[in-house]
C-alpha cells in the first residue's frame, strides 16, 4: 500500500496485547473478550460467575488464543486492585481495561435500600475508580494504556421503574469517564465508554418473551435489538489506534431509539 494511504488504517492487531475484561462470564462481556481475543489480544477475564469466565477461558484457548478466568467479587474493595496484580503476573503487561461488570436488580423505589444503593455503587462506580487507579502503573510507559467502560442510556438520556439505583450509578459512571480522563491524559492513557440501548442479552431476554422484544423494537429505528457484538465492536474501536484522540467521551450504541423525541 501506498505509504501515503496508511495513515488512514485503523489497525485492529492487538497481538501481545493484555486486556482485562471484567463481567465477561455472559452477555456483552464474553462478546468483548471474545473480539478482542479474535483480533490477537490475551484476555483476562474476571467475574463472580467462576466457572462462566472459566469456560469463556476455555472457548478462547480452545480457538488458539490466550486467555485467562479469575473469580472475584467486585463489591469488595479490594477485588480492582487483585485483579490488576493477578493480570499483570499473568501476562507481564496490561494495555487495556474494561470495566463491564454491573449490578442493577429490579427494584422499586421505595425499596431500595441503603445496602443496596451502597453494592450498586460498589460494582459500578467504585470499581472503575479502582481498576484505573491500580492499572494506572503498569500501563505501557509514554502513553497508550485504554480504559473502557459499560456505561448505559439509563441514567444519562432515560429513565425507567425500578432502576433509579441503576440509573444513578450509570451517571456517576459517565461522570467518572469524563473527570478521569482529564486527569491522566498526561500519562497518554484515554477513558471511554459504550451507552448499550436495548442488547440482546440473558438479561435483557429475562423481561419477557417474542411479544415484549417486538415491542420494544416498534421503538427502535433500526427495528431490532442490538446484540452483544455490536457493543464489543465499539470497544474494539474505542481501544484502537484510531481512537489514540479520543478520550473522557461516550458511544451510543442503541440502534437510533434516543433519536425520536416524545
Amino acid at each position: 500500500m501506498n505509504a501515503s494511504l496508511t495513515q488512514y488504517r485503523n489497525d485492529l492487531d492487538f497481538t501481545g496485547r493484555t486486556v482485562i475484561v471484567t463481567g465477561g462470564a455472559s452477555g456483552i462481556g464474553r462478546s468483548i473478550a471474545l473480539a478482542f481475543a479474535a483480533h490477537g489480544a490475551q484476555v483476562f477475564i474476571a467475574d463472580l460467575n467462576g466457572d462462566g469466565a472459566e469456560a469463556v477461558g476455555a472457548e478462547i484457548r480452545a480457538a488458539g488464543g490466550s486467555a485467562t478466568a479469575l473469580c472475584c467479587d467486585l463489591a469488595d474493595p479490594a477485588a480492582p486492585g487483585e485483579i490488576i496484580r493477578a493480570a499483570a503476573d499473568a501476562y507481564g503487561r496490561i494495555d487495556v481495561v474494561v470495566h463491564n461488570a454491573a449490578y442493577f436488580p429490579l427494584t422499586p423505589f421505595a425499596e431500595i435500600t441503603p445496602a443496596l444503593l451502597a453494592k450498586t455503587f460498589a460494582i459500578n462506580v467504585g470499581a472503575a475508580f479502582g481498576l484505573l487507579q491500580a492499572a494506572l502503573p503498569h500501563f505501557p510507559a509514554g502513553g497508550g494504556g485504554r480504559m473502557l467502560v459499560t456505561s448505559s442510556v439509563t441514567g444519562p438520556r432515560v429513565a425507567y421503574p425500578g432502576l433509579a439505583h441503576y440509573a444513578a450509578s450509570k451517571s456517576g459512571v459517565n461522570g467518572f469517564i469524563r473527570a478521569a480522563a482529564l486527569e491522566v491524559a498526561a500519562q497518554g492513557v484515554t477513558v471511554n465508554g459504550v451507552e448499550p440501548g436495548m442488547i440482546r442479552t440473558p438479561a435483557q431476554d429475562n423481561l419477557g418473551g417474542s411479544e415484549v422484544t417486538a415491542a420494544l423494537c416498534q421503538g427502535i429505528p433500526l427495528g431490532r435489538l442490538g446484540e452483544p457484538a455490536d457493543i464489543a465492536a465499539a470497544m474494539l474501536f474505542l481501544a484502537s489506534p484510531g481512537a489514540s484522540y479520543v478520550t473522557g467521551q461516550t458511544i451510543i450504541v442503541d440502534g437510533g431509539a434516543l433519536l425520536p423525541e416524545a
